[in-house]
């Protein structure tokens, strides 16, 4: 099974995020005193994780991430790709080890790979949308705290792409920053001024008169935020072709196609990740026993 698309986002920092949120979704549960009082260290158990709808799966590189923790030797085969879309009863997932830490493991498993493959489902319906347009899904900044990274790993899993993963990725000019520097004009100087190495800037416009200011600026992109059919096709014919376009704001799977036909090079839609319903798997234990 493949797991680039997960090494490749999952490294230096991210890892570390990743790493110490597994930490504390285990220490949250405490010690399985249950498990701990009818198992011994030496039964051994063999469980399978089984699909209950059809779904993109997302999250199957966690599960042995969330058995080291543990400290026991477990074995854990994966029968499908983050990515896939699996039937109902299909089984993505074999597993074998110690039951007691197969038993503590199994709700911080589930949660992780039921709440991603959800995102990835979503993600991917959202995708299908687009399909025969040249605009590009992106997430947002709203999602869960401390699963920032694990969310949009799934969006990309569901075929979408990554805004900024944080504030240093791209310098974001919303209305609070350009109030305090008097104009966009000013905003964007002074970010320039500020940094030797400017990140790239992007400025949020909600009027035709904000997007005519920003085109003349030194920028990435322009934002046109809960702007009308009508306002997003008279500013994207303001807007010259080397600044990237952006629409956001009440975009949904029943609509988001109709923005795209426009003509913008992104659609950031924030239900991929703050809004996306769990996908449905159960884990099934085989044996539990000496």
């Amino acid at each position: 099974m493949t797991t680039e698309l997960f090494d490749n986002h999952f490294q230096a920092e991210t890892r570390m995020f990743l790493l110490a949120l597994i930490r504390i979704a285990l220490a949250e549960d405490g010690p399985d005193l249950t498990a701990q009082g009818l198992f011994s260290e030496t039964d051994s158990a063999q469980a399978q994780i089984v699909a209950k709808q059809s779904t993109v799966v997302a999250g199957l590189p966690l599960i042995p991430l969330v058995l080291e923790f543990g400290g026991a030797e477990c074995q854990v085969h994966l029968n499908v790709d983050d990515g896939d879309r699996v039937s109902e009863g299909t089984m993505v997932a074999a597993l074998q080890g110690p039951a007691v830490h197969l038993l503590k493991a199994e709700r911080v498993i589930m949660n992780f790979l039921c709440h991603l493959s959800g995102v990835a489902e979503l993600t991917s319906k959202y995708v299908a949308e687009l399909k025969g347009t040249d605009t590009t899904l992106l997430d947002t900044r709203k999602t869960t705290p401390g699963m920032r990274y694990l969310e949009k790993y799934a969006v990309r899993v569901g075929g979408g792409q990554n805004h900024r993963m944080n504030l240093t990725d791209m310098l974001m000019l919303k209305d609070n920053h350009i109030d305090r520097a008097g104009s966009i004009t000013q905003a964007v100087k002074s970010l320039h001024d500020a940094y030797e190495q400017c990140p790239p800037i992007e400025v949020e416009c909600r009027t035709l008169e904000e997007v005519e200011e920003a085109s003349k600026c030194d920028i990435r992109r322009i934002m046109l935020d809960n702007m009308s059919h009508e306002s997003i096709t008279e500013a994207l014919k303001r807007i010259p072709a080397h600044i990237e376009t952006e629409v956001s704001g009440n975009i949904s799977l029943e609509n988001i196609k109709s923005y795209a036909q426009l003509g913008p090079n992104y659609i950031s839609v924030g239900k991929l990740t703050h809004s996306a319903p769990s996908s449905d798997f159960s884990m099934q234990f085989l044996s539990l026993g000496a």
